[in-house]
């Protein structure tokens, strides 16, 4: 089936149904226009693609796989930052291939994840580049319990250009399933959401939408591309909107925050963002005299998702890079998850932060009871940070989790949320498909439904995270969330690790019981048992709960996920 863009070189954007249709309007369109440029070291370019590129590249791969007789097959994708990965996913969508982003392992301690991926996608390929395929191939390999019989092996960096004329476009359209977004395996066996043309293009559009985006649009990201925030929001947004991308590996934002805002700041960088943390460390990391060197005026979309936002990261955020050009208006808080393709709230770029101080004990009991400005509560308030509204043609709903009948505005319930953007379910799980992205209400039998498995609450259609309902922990009949015993944590004496704590419940003679397992800092040789005293200390004092058990571990340790999140039920079962 000939694709839309295909058949009318003067087709409109609103006329492509794929991402293949997509790719091929701006190669013809702006063939020579530059759509991807890396910084290798997070500072030089090392490489780019203009859209012709981009799509010359994406054919060879497609030829080689449907050469293979692949289409329709799934194909695992390891590669390290770079563009080359582009090519790979890209080729994967032209050869019809169903895609599976994946992070290469680099040692045999992240192997049994990639395993547990490639049996539950059953790929049927695996592609890669050649400078890393030797050491992952042995990786797997090696791995006990590896069963490797059916994998192929294809490195795309070498393949011949001439093989690109031989590309057959695919049958394909909006419904036609684009690739498979492993969730963080938090709980257990990584499960493939199932993400079609549709869904992509869809939330491409809602995000192009709110957050004011324009050809005169750049992103600047250190994301991980094989991630959702990274993949559809750092790189197939661009690609919707035709504007230019600036990318970077994960480690050298990390390594040294300063690289992303001198980037943003050398670059123009209008839309770009990331978890909560990644404003944290760059408070924390840019010194004074680096801050002096940074015009950050042209940042208008800062966006913060994917873990909780706090409101007093962004003030102190906005205080500190002030000097800079950075305007705090441009802080972007949104909602959205694997699930819901990327984004499933925001508001409009140009609208105001909403913030809502409550009192935490009715918080405690599943109930929203604002403060009124300028009434202090000292530790007995907290205050919420807006995460927009419903995006466009869709719906979000607060729901009772045992009930399943809606929440009254003043209560905090299951966030649920139905429209195009809702992936397919889970590849190869029909009953937690079921569970998950089917549910109705019981009272009015609306649906279906996702069910997100996060809790919060609307206000005037406005969304407010309170926490994740699997993660709660019930002390005395009393709501913790983790995040915020976490953050208590962190914050208790200076040897402790930022982002690297886990709480969670556990029980002990019938009773639910507190658990803090925390890492310390690089380099660090504190007196252990003061710095369980002041942890033990800070959460009595901010949550009037004893700590049952504190472990505290070498930094490095605790359990995550492939994009940085605490894995509790892991560092639970550790404990256990």
């Amino acid at each position: 089936m000939m694709s839309n863009c295909d058949r009318a070189s003067q087709a409109t954007l609103r006329e492509c149904s794929t991402l293949v249709d997509l790719l091929r309007y701006w190669a013809s369109g702006l063939p020579s226009q530059r759509a991807f440029t890396f910084l290798g070291d997070g500072e030089v370019e090392s490489c780019c693609l203009t859209y012709q590129e981009l799509d010359n590249r994406s054919r060879e791969v497609a030829a080689r796989l449907q050469s293979l007789g692949l289409t329709g097959e799934r194909a695992l994708l390891l590669y390290p930052p770079g563009l080359d990965y582009l090519a790979a996913f890209f080729g994967c969508l032209y050869a019809g291939v169903v895609a599976v982003p994946a992070y290469p392992p680099s040692n045999k301690r992240n192997t049994p994840r990639i395993l547990a991926v490639i049996k539950d996608a059953e790929a049927a390929i695996a592609l890669t580049t050649t400078s890393i395929h030797s050491k992952v191939q042995s990786l797997l390999i090696e791995t006990e319990g590896a069963d490797l019989t059916r994998l192929q092996w294809l490195t795309t960096d070498n393949l011949a250009q001439s093989i690109g004329t031989d590309w057959q476009s695919p049958s394909i359209d909006s419904g036609s399933l684009a690739f498979l977004q492993y969730t963080s395996g938090s709980t257990g066996t990584p499960k493939g959401v199932m993400l079609s043309h549709g869904n992509l293009l869809h939330n491409a559009a809602v995000t192009y939408q709110l957050m004011g985006h324009s050809p005169e649009s750049t992103v600047v990201s250190w994301l991980p591309m094989y991630h959702d925030m990274g993949l559809i929001g750092g790189i197939l947004q661009p690609l919707y909107g035709g504007f230019p991308c600036v990318l970077m590996p994960p480690a050298s934002f990390l390594q040294r925050p300063y690289r992303w805002l001198q980037a943003i700041s050398k670059y123009r960088g209008t839309s770009c963002g990331g978890p909560n943390f990644a404003y944290e460390l760059c408070i924390q990391k840019i010194t004074l005299e680096q801050r002096q060197s940074l015009d950050l005026s042209s940042w208008t979309v800062a966006f913060s998702g994917a873990e909780p936002v706090r409101s007093q990261t962004l003030e102190r955020f906005a205080t500190e890079f002030a000097s800079c050009g950075f305007d705090s208006t441009a802080f972007y808080p949104c909602y959205g998850m694997a699930e819901t393709t990327l984004i499933a709230s925001g508001g409009y770029e140009t609208e105001p932060l909403i913030l809502k101080t409550v009192q935490k004990l009715a918080l405690e009991q599943n109930r929203v009871v604002e403060v009124e400005a300028g009434v202090d509560l000292q530790d007995k308030a907290c205050t919420l940070v807006g995460c927009g509204r419903s995006v466009p043609q869709q719906q979000i709903v607060i729901v009772h989790p045992e009930t399943l009948t809606r929440c009254a505005p003043d209560e905090v319930g299951e966030i649920w949320v139905s429209g195009p953007s809702v992936g397919g379910g889970y590849w190869g799980r029909p009953e937690e498909t079921t569970q998950t992205f089917q549910a109705y209400l019981t009272d009015t039998e609306e649906g279906p439904f996702l069910r997100t498995g996060d809790l919060g609450f609307l206000s005037e259609g406005e969304l407010f995270i309170t926490g994740r309902a699997k993660d709660l922990i019930i002390i005395r009949g009393r709501n913790l969330y983790p995040q915020d015993i976490e953050l208590t944590v962190e914050r208790s004496h200076p040897a402790l690790r930022a982002n690297s704590g886990a709480a969670f419940g556990l029980e002990v003679h019938q009773e639910e019981k507190l658990v803090v397992v925390q890492e310390l800092e690089f380099r660090q040789k504190p007196d252990i048992e003061e710095v369980v005293r002041a942890i033990r200390r800070a959460i009595a004092q901010e949550h009037e709960v004893e700590a049952y058990a504190v472990i505290l571990i070498k930094p490095g340790k605790i359990p995550k996920t492939s994009s940085g999140k605490i894995q509790r039920r892991a560092c639970k079962a550790g404990f256990l």
